[in-house]
């Protein structure tokens, strides 16, 4: 089920999978990267499908309860030093501000060293430790729970290793906060988080995922649970596309976030978090591009349906125009996946092919070219960007206009659904059973390629005991000499005898997912 990288059409010439990402998001003219080491300039095109993103998941979160609010970007270094655990897990990747003020010292601008502030600030990584201080405020009675906020931001990780929207020094996300009186209510919230996720990816992203619980070592910092959707790219590579987290009354006891209860005595609240970035955009690159560049699923594509007329420099061209207008104005009076739909008339001054090769690239589900004689005649001929090509040509089709029209909600409800069953078929063939020995493990996935361009491989289904502590560490190690990783526990887990640990050889109580990941 891998990925053809062909003389890929994006890249120009044979190319690694990292490449040919790297070319899909510039041709789609998405992002560059900034001045600034790590961080990313997010362009119209590739901040509109973020924007799509943020409104569906913000209705999403919002039906569930819970509201929205904002917190600030930088965090005092006492409030992280509270909970030891979870300083510890993202020390190396903090920007610290430790002064305030700029002067000109020897005519150059530089920091000013009387400037110096008397705490530390972290400019925001992840938000619980001064939102865990906001809660032990705000609660103070059984009556004050639960509370349900939510959190749009970015947030600022010193990555070393950057790559455009999967990992960037500074990233755009949704982080969901909850404070509860019992495990039993906030474990709840942490899974119906999980279960938001799953579905949003699939049915709005076309994204197919496995939700599942994460192991021990790979918990969030703090945690007592992590839970992850896991999605499968093109290159057989996995993508933790989205988190949920259990945090118990660590984080509540570290900030003092107690309640009276029912009976008046005071307890601990039960705290949760979870989120989502735009890391979500490249997993859409990842599971739907294709040679030609980006395939978007109509539901996040920042304009749907794109009208391309093709002007010649004379008289009829006011008539095509008039044509197209007319057109794109009765396409945006119709309502698809809940939301008007998005067409545009491309009125840019440049040669038709040109612009048709633009959106093909940039992944606009439909591209309808307009010509004198359609125009004449009353129809559009109609390109579909998930079925481009019969072998080196390009598929289109001429449709009478009314036809178009009355079927353009159900094309692009088709496209979605095509898209999604397409990267479905390449997960469900790809998953690995059978494999009873790490040798066998290590046979399969092969030597770990130092330039990340190794051959595809799919997702190894394996059981093991579960082991913690010093045994699990030294599961990690072996694992880590193939660049692997246990993504998740699957929610959804076999019956009965599992068989033999892959790992110690005991009996197994789980099957979990291995894989190379971004």
């Amino acid at each position: 089920m891998q990925r053809a990288l062909s003389i890929s059409r994006v890249t120009g010439n044979r190319s690694t999978f990292p490449d040919w990402y790297q070319a899909v998001v510039r041709e789609a003219d998405m992002a560059e990267p900034s001045p600034v080491r790590g961080a990313m300039v997010i362009k119209p095109w590739g901040y509109g499908i973020w924007e799509l993103i943020q409104q569906d998941l913000d209705r999403r979160i919002k039906a569930t309860g819970h509201e929205n609010c904002y917190f600030p970007l930088f965090i005092p270094l006492s409030f992280l030093a509270k909970e030891a655990e979870h300083v510890e897990g993202f020390a190396r990747e903090m920007a610290v501000v430790t002064h305030h003020r700029l002067k000109t010292i020897d005519g150059k601008l530089q920091v000013d060293p009387d400037a110096e502030l008397e705490e530390p600030l972290i400019v925001r990584p992840t938000s619980e430790t001064i939102i865990g201080d906001a809660f032990s405020r705000w609660i103070r009675s059984y009556r004050d729970l639960p509370v349900l906020i939510n959190q749009w931001a970015n947030v600022v990780r010193w990555e070393m290793r950057t790559r455009l929207f999967l990992r960037t020094s500074e990233f755009l996300w949704q982080e969901g906060h909850t404070a509860h009186a019992n495990a039993e209510e906030a474990r709840a919230e942490t899974l119906l988080a999980l279960e938001l996720y799953r579905d949003f990816s699939e049915r709005v992203l076309a994204m197919p995922v496995i939700a599942g619980e994460k192991p021990e070592n790979e918990r969030f910092p703090g945690a007592a649970n992590t839970y992850s959707i896991e999605a499968m790219m093109q290159d057989g590579k996995a993508l933790q596309a989205g988190t949920s987290h259990y945090l118990g009354t660590g984080f509540a006891e570290a900030q003092n976030i107690r309640f009276q209860t029912d009976k008046g005595d005071w307890a601990h609240c039960h705290t949760t978090s979870w989120g989502v970035s735009t890391r979500l955009i490249g997993g859409v690159v990842m599971t739907h591009g294709d040679d030609d560049g980006l395939r978007l699923p109509p539901a996040i594509a920042p304009r749907q349906i794109v009208i391309v007329p093709m002007l010649r420099d004379k008289p009829e061209d006011a008539e095509v125009l008039a044509y197209g207008e007319a057109l794109a104005k009765e396409l945006n009076g119709l309502m698809a996946f809940g939301v008007p739909v998005r067409a545009l008339l491309d009125k840019k001054p440049l040669r038709s092919a040109e612009k048709r090769w633009n959106w093909v690239r940039k992944g606009a589900p439909i591209i309808l070219e307009l010509g004198p004689r359609d125009a004449a005649a009353g129809q559009v001929t109609v390109i579909r960007r998930d079925d481009l090509r019969d072998g080196d040509k390009v598929r289109s089709q001429a449709v009478a206009r009314e036809t178009f029209v009355g079927g353009a909600v159900a094309m692009l409800e088709e496209i979605q659904a095509s898209l999604f069953a397409e990267a479905k078929a390449r997960l469900d063939g790809a998953l690995i059973d059978g494999i009873k020995t790490f040798d066998d493990l290590a046979a399969y996935f092969g030597p770990a390629a130092e330039d990340e361009a190794d051959a595809f491989r799919g997702w190894a289904k394996v059981v093991w005991a579960r082991p913690t502590g010093a045994e699990l560490e030294a599961v990690d190690a072996r694992l880590k000499t193939l660049k692997l990783t246990i993504r998740n526990a699957p929610s959804d887990q076999p019956g009965g005898d599992l068989g033999t640990c892959l790992f110690t050889g005991r009996p197994a109580v789980e099957a979990i997912l291995i894989a190379r990941a971004y």
